[in-house]
């Protein structure tokens, strides 16, 4: 997978919002013509292209980059810490402190 394919796009956008417009302009044709029912092969064709697009929008949307998921790693690991400046003089900071 391309770089490109992490992220969705304006004409990708474009091109979603287009066939979902097609999809429910279908649908109304169909049903003043009386052949909605009819209709219901290309209709699951159609069902289908659409949710396939619309997972793929979906996902995309909320995808982190990987350095985006390393800082959020980064700030989630800070967050939970109880790091205090004092530390830095300990040798050996990673354990916790011995009760005297």
């Amino acid at each position: 997978m391309s770089d490109h394919d992490e992220l969705y796009g304006r004409e990708r956008e474009e091109q979603l919002l287009a066939l979902l417009r097609h999809l429910a302009e279908r649908i109304v044709e169909l049903d003043r013509a009386g052949g909605l029912l009819n209709a219901a092969p290309e209709l699951q064709r159609l069902l289908g292209d659409a949710r396939s697009e619309l997972f793929h929008y979906e996902v995309r949307c909320t995808y982190d980059t990987p350095e985006v998921a390393e800082s959020r790693r980064i700030v989630d690991e800070a967050r939970q810490g109880s790091f205090s400046p004092d530390d830095l003089e300990d040798e050996e900071p990673w354990r916790p402190p011995q009760a005297g």
